[in-house]
């Protein structure tokens, strides 16, 4: 691809398209600044929308094997190194619900020295950033470092979903130390959130450490060494989740351990309590049989002395147990 012009860029229902400028910021295309330009120009698409749709199925500037991948349905994060560039399958977390953020949305990449083209289907944070990054003269100068920036805004949104979850299980281990058990299903939730994310930030991490040793001709020796350290940090992540999966496990224990413990507690002074009233019991129903001969039975006092009896049998039991270090 030597060159293009701007009738090849314009595409209908396109949520961006500009031409990074060479000094961290991003200009509208033009014909005459595309021409045999050396910068390259980017190109957001939505895969739902049809007139980008037909354009990725059509246009002579995406390569036959990386139409369906743009607009496809896998999800699983993988790159494929082409002739010209790269195709890239990301997962960002999805900060457009605060119930499901596990629930990773895909970033498709095609990637070459003077063109990016990037698919989605739901908006994502980390593209918005380094747009925003563009618009102020703050972002990447070439096709390298804005696969290198994109990565890292990728990697730093993983770092802090992780962060959040491991306060969050610092809050389970606080509450548990005072005995208080957890709302039903938030710790499975939790877990779930842990197990789903490393599914699918082990193949990134793969994914951004081969970026960092394939030799790019658009990427130089520092957008490979900053790919690395992305790598490297995500890796650090990956063991927090490892321990986070860890520690939850134990957590259930603890729950389990806790709520047991609770059990046996209540069935103890149950039946202790079935022990203190036991002698009771037993005279209250040896003397409520309706034959003659009961002692006191023609007495007016005879029903407070039997309870003022009872009264000091149940102390006395208890006095027992006490001893006994049962109570």
């Amino acid at each position: 691809m030597d060159s293009f012009n701007h009738q090849a860029l314009t595409i209908h229902g396109v949520i961006y398209s500009g031409q990074l400028d060479g000094k961290g910021g991003i200009a509208p295309i033009a014909d005459s600044d595309i021409t045999h330009s050396q910068r390259p120009c980017w190109l957001h698409l939505d895969v739902d929308h049809q007139a980008s749709s037909e354009w990725l199925n059509t246009s002579p500037l995406i390569p036959e094997p990386v139409r369906e991948a743009l607009a496809g349905s896998s999800t699983r994060p993988r790159v494929t190194r082409l002739a010209e560039g790269a195709l890239i399958i990301l997962r960002s977390i999805n900060f457009n619900t605060e119930e499901h953020p596990e629930e990773l949305i895909v970033l498709r990449i095609y990637i070459t020295e003077k063109l990016i083209v990037t698919t989605r289907r739901q908006p994502i944070q980390a593209v918005d950033e380094v747009l925003d990054d563009l618009t102020k003269n703050q972002g990447p100068l070439n096709s390298g470092s804005w696969l290198v920036g994109m990565s890292d805004m990728l990697t730093d949104h993983a770092s802090e979903f992780i962060e959040d979850m491991h306060d969050k299980i610092i809050a389970l281990e606080n509450a548990l130390l005072d005995q208080q058990i957890p709302p039903r299903g938030e710790l499975s939730h939790l877990r779930k959130q842990l197990i789903v994310l490393r599914r699918y930030m082990t193949p990134q991490r793969d994914v951004f450490s081969r970026l960092a040793s394939e030799h790019l001709p658009w990427m130089n020796d520092e957008d490979r060494r900053r790919m690395q350290d992305i790598s490297d940090r995500l890796g650090r992540g990956l063991d927090d989740i490892d321990g986070g999966i860890a520690r939850t496990a134990v957590i259930a224990d603890e729950i389990n351990s806790v709520m047991a413990e609770a059990i046996n507690r209540r069935s103890y002074t149950m039946s202790l309590m079935a022990m203190v009233f036991l002698p009771t019991t037993f005279l209250t129903g040896l003397f409520g049989v309706n034959l003659g001969g009961i002692p006191g039975g023609g007495s007016r006092f005879g029903f407070s002395l039997f309870c003022l009896l009872l009264g000091v049998l149940v102390a006395a039991v208890a006095l027992w147990l006490k001893r006994r270090k049962w109570l």
